[in-house]
């Protein structure tokens, strides 16, 4: 299988947005159920904007964003955890791949920093 950083973009905000469909209407569920799709859409978003960058220094930029992006997916999920709202399987699932795409992220910021 082709590895495709942005069809997994795609699936981490596309599952994040079905597991949010499945929390509850609590004032606490719907603070973190939005945050979560604006952050978890915002990374897929911005990754297609990096994609397109003018330079160097853009491409590193607009790939912070994403990066801060999925920190605040991630934040997010970590309270859901902590509050052990929402399924527990999925939750952990999108948690997991939020710290995952962190990573790579990091990953890539620092290469382009240093020329590679």
């Amino acid at each position: 299988m082709k590895y495709d950083l942005e069809e997994r973009l795609v699936r981490f905000a596309g599952d994040s947005i079905k597991f949010c469909n499945s929390l509850t209407n609590t004032f606490a569920e719907n603070h973190l159920k939005n945050q979560l799709i604006r952050s978890s859409t915002g990374a897929c978003l911005n990754y297609g904007e990096a994609q397109g960058a003018e330079s160097r220094r853009d491409f590193i930029h607009k790939n912070g964003i994403v990066l801060k992006e999925l920190k605040e997916s991630r934040s997010s999920l970590k309270i859901l955890c902590y509050t052990g709202l929402g399924a527990k399987g999925p939750r952990e699932i999108l948690l997991r791949e939020s710290g995952e795409l962190c990573a790579i992220f990091v990953k890539i910021i620092r290469s382009s920093k240093a020329g590679g």
